[in-house]
């Protein structure tokens, strides 16, 4: 058994055997780049924040007057703006059935699911934590975010989107958000407006940090800058 214990360490040391994946990753620390409401890439990892739900990028959310508004791309903007670039520190929870790593992430001392279901950007995911259940149930009561609006749990609305009960809904000029922001493949940020020659052809993916905007004002102050016509 000794001489056993005895080759391990040194094939360890010298780089021969390494210790498992989930050992690796248990601590993860590193600047933050926002993917969308609930998940963020810290050092080239893939995180799914754990025990919360945040509103899919195409998912709409209506206001008591009956206006359609893209709550989750809205979500996601909101992420973006608090937390990108910033320093994160995570432990490792689980590793989900997409092959991302579950964590729980915090952020100058503040637990990032925490904050992002007290602000109504995120439901508690009382399926797998019910560790902020009572934090969900305080922003809805004040109306925080999301809770201002009528929309199904995200988990709802990916289960009919399985089942195509639910269309595709892009910003119209109903809700006035029409603006396309685009990243390129070279990483320049250009917002397309209606009537333009690019409008009808350009797609947003709010997974490359593509998003909406509602003015080309909004679009310029976060970067963004407009297309030739």
């Amino acid at each position: 058994m000794f001489k056993f214990v005895s080759c391990l360490f040194v094939l360890a040391a010298f780089g021969l055997i390494t210790p498992p994946a989930a050992a690796v990753e248990a601590k993860i620390s590193g600047a933050i780049r926002v993917i969308d409401g609930d998940t963020i890439d810290v050092n080239g990892i893939r995180i799914r924040l754990f025990g919360i739900d945040a509103p899919e990028g195409d998912q709409t959310c209506t206001s008591r007057r009956g206006k359609v508004a893209l709550c989750g791309d809205w979500v996601s903007g909101q992420v973006r703006k608090t937390y990108q670039g910033r320093q994160a520190s995570c432990r490792r929870v689980d590793t989900d059935r997409y092959g991302r790593t579950v964590a729980r992430c915090a952020v100058s001392g503040v637990d990032m699911g925490q904050d992002l279901v007290a602000r109504g950007l995120a439901f508690a995911y009382a399926k797998y934590s019910q560790d902020y259940v009572a934090v969900e149930a305080a922003a809805m009561q004040r109306g925080h975010g999301i809770h201002a609006y009528q929309l199904i749990r995200p988990a709802a609305f990916r289960a009919e989107k399985k089942a195509g009960q639910v269309k595709h809904v892009q910003k119209t000029s109903q809700t006035g958000c029409t603006i396309k922001g685009n990243i390129s493949a070279k990483g320049v940020k250009i917002y397309h407006s209606e009537g333009q020659r690019d409008y009808k052809k350009t797609r947003i993916s709010t997974n490359k940090g593509e998003r909406w905007f509602c003015t080309g004002a909004e679009a310029r102050a976060a970067g963004w800058r407009a297309a030739k016509r």
